[in-house]
C-alpha cells in the first residue's frame, strides 16, 4: 500500500501543476467571477422566500430578461476560460450587462451579482498574457508563462533617432511640416 501512495502524491502534483499552468494562460478568476455573478441573477427573481406561512415572491416584470442575463453571464464567464483571446469582448459585455442587471434583475440580485459581474468583466479585460520565463541557462521555458506582458522598452524608430515617423519626437511636431498641427485663434 505504501508503494501506491508515492504514485498518487506524483499524479496529483501533475494534475494540479497542468491545472496551475492552464489557469496561468487564461483570465480565470474574471471568469469565474462572471460566471458566479449569473447564478444570483438568474436564481433570484425566480426565488420564493418563506417566512413562517408568508411566501413572498422575488418575483419581477422582466423574469425572463434578469433569465437571460444571467445565463449570458455565465456563458461569458466560460468564454473567458476557453476563449482567451476575446477576453476583452466577454469582459466589456459583462460589464454592460451587470450594469443592465441593476434595472432588470432585483437591482443586480441584490447588489451580489452586480458586484461579481463588474469585477470579473474587468478582470477579464485588463489580463493580458504573459511572456515565457527565462530558465537558468538562459534558454526559454516555453511552457511557462508568469504575469503579464507589458510594453516598457517601445522599439526605436528605423534609422535612428529624428529620422523615424516622429513617433519618437515628443514635442508634437510633425516631420513632413514642422508644426504640430493646433490651430490659431485668430
Amino acid at each position: 500500500m505504501s508503494a501506491e501512495r508515492p504514485q498518487l502524491n506524483e499524479t496529483l502534483g501533475r494534475k494540479r501543476q497542468a491545472f496551475r499552468e492552464w489557469r496561468g494562460q487564461r483570465p480565470f478568476w474574471g471568469g469565474l467571477l462572471t460566471l458566479l455573478a449569473g447564478i444570483p441573477i438568474m436564481y433570484i427573481p425566480y426565488a420564493n422566500l418563506t417566512i413562517g406561512s408568508l411566501t413572498v415572491r422575488m418575483a419581477t416584470t422582466a423574469g425572463a430578461g434578469s433569465l437571460i442575463i444571467g445565463v449570458l453571464l455565465v456563458v461569458l464567464g466560460l468564454t473567458m476560460w476557453f476563449q482567451p483571446v476575446s477576453r476583452v469582448f466577454a469582459g466589456v459585455a459583462a460589464i454592460l450587462l451587470s450594469l443592465v442587471s441593476l434595472v432588470v434583475s432585483n437591482f443586480g440580485a441584490f447588489l451580489v451579482g452586480f458586484l461579481l459581474g463588474l469585477i470579473g468583466g474587468a478582470l477579464g479585460v485588463s489580463w493580458g498574457p504573459g511572456k515565457p520565463v527565462q530558465g537558468e541557462d538562459g534558454s526559454e521555458e516555453s511552457d511557462r508563462v508568469v504575469g503579464p506582458v507589458v510594453a516598457t522598452h517601445p522599439a526605436a524608430a528605423v534609422g535612428g533617432p529624428g529620422l523615424g515617423n516622429g513617433l519618437d519626437d515628443l514635442s508634437g511636431t510633425s516631420p513632413t511640416n514642422g508644426r504640430n498641427g493646433r490651430h490659431r485663434a485668430g
